[in-house]
Order: C-alpha cells, then sequence, then structure tokens
C-alpha cells in the first residue's frame, strides 16, 4: 500500500510541477524595468574564465596560503 501512496504522490507532484512550467508565460522577459539598461554581452572564453577558472584559481590562492600559514605554524 505505501508503494502505491508513494507512486501516487510522486505523480501528483510531477503533474502540478508541470501544469506550473507549461501556464508560466514567459512572455514579461521581454518587457524591460525602468532603470534597466544591460551592456553587452561576453563571449564564451570570458563567461568560462569568469565562472569556471577564476573560482578554481582563487581556491588554490586561499588553499596555498592557509597551507603556509600551517606549515610555519608547525616549525616553530
Amino acid at each position: 500500500m505505501d508503494k502505491k501512496n508513494a507512486l501516487r504522490a510522486g505523480a501528483v507532484t510531477a503533474g502540478s510541477a508541470l501544469m506550473m512550467q507549461l501556464m508560466t508565460s514567459p512572455a514579461l522577459a521581454l518587457t524591460r524595468d525602468d532603470g534597466d539598461d544591460p551592456g553587452q554581452g561576453i563571449s564564451i572564453g570570458e563567461t568560462i574564465g569568469l565562472y569556471v577558472v577564476l573560482p578554481i584559481v582563487l581556491f588554490l590562492v586561499i588553499a596555498g596560503l592557509v597551507m603556509v600559514g600551517d606549515k610555519s605554524r608547525k616549525q616553530q
């Protein structure tokens, strides 16, 4: 009986999510708001650099600084 209820609950959840997606209108995305002044788009290379490479580099720099600080404390 629990399997049947779980299947029913999953079907209802999936169905309601699908209906919400279908009924949502994306037409308002084309309407500009007051003060909306988008700039030029960025290229794929800039996007990858900004959202992939830069966080990895920052992580490595921070991890390196922590490791250097930890090693200096162990030597004393």
